[in-house]
């Protein structure tokens, strides 16, 4: 019965089970991390397009800048997306009512003494790929940034 009562070995099978459980949560809280801050940038991107839309309303309706702000801010340009922009206009100063004309921000005007308040919203989508896949964890998360911002008259 002393086999039974052997205790050689007991510290080194539990410092190997705790050490893997240790590696296990760290790279989890690596991946997470990640996760996290993939999803900053994507809502960066967001801001750094709307941020270039607001010079005026012709850079409001040019989209195809916007992406290209919206890339240079992100940290994998190739995959991000941008969503068409959508814009609200709004008669400031005056009680006529205006609308952005066909998603146009150059178009619209108020009558009388009020001016046009364009606002555009900006919505940016990137897939993240964890680097270590789980079973039962799905293999990608869709990401998406929003921002909307005031267009300078």
């Amino acid at each position: 019965m002393r086999v039974l009562r052997d205790e050689r070995g007991q510290a080194l099978i539990e410092t190997a089970v705790s050490v893997g459980l240790f590696i296990v949560l760290l790279f989890g809280a690596v991946e997470f991390g990640r996760l996290a801050f993939a999803a900053i940038e994507v809502t960066d991107a967001a801001e750094a397009a709307a941020q270039y839309a607001t010079q005026s309303p012709a850079t409001a309706a040019n989209s195809s800048a916007m992406l290209s702000a919206a890339q240079s801010e992100y940290y994998s340009p190739a995959d991000l997306t941008l969503s068409t922009p959508t814009y609200a206009c709004n008669c400031v100063g005056s009680t006529t009512s205006v609308s952005c004309t066909n998603n146009d921000p150059t178009k619209p005007t108020c009558s009388g003494s009020g001016y046009v308040e364009i606002t555009v919203t900006v919505q940016t989508q990137a897939t993240y790929t964890p680097s270590i896949h789980l079973p039962g964890m799905s293999t990608s998360f869709h990401l998406t940034g929003t921002a909307q911002r005031k267009v300078l008259q």
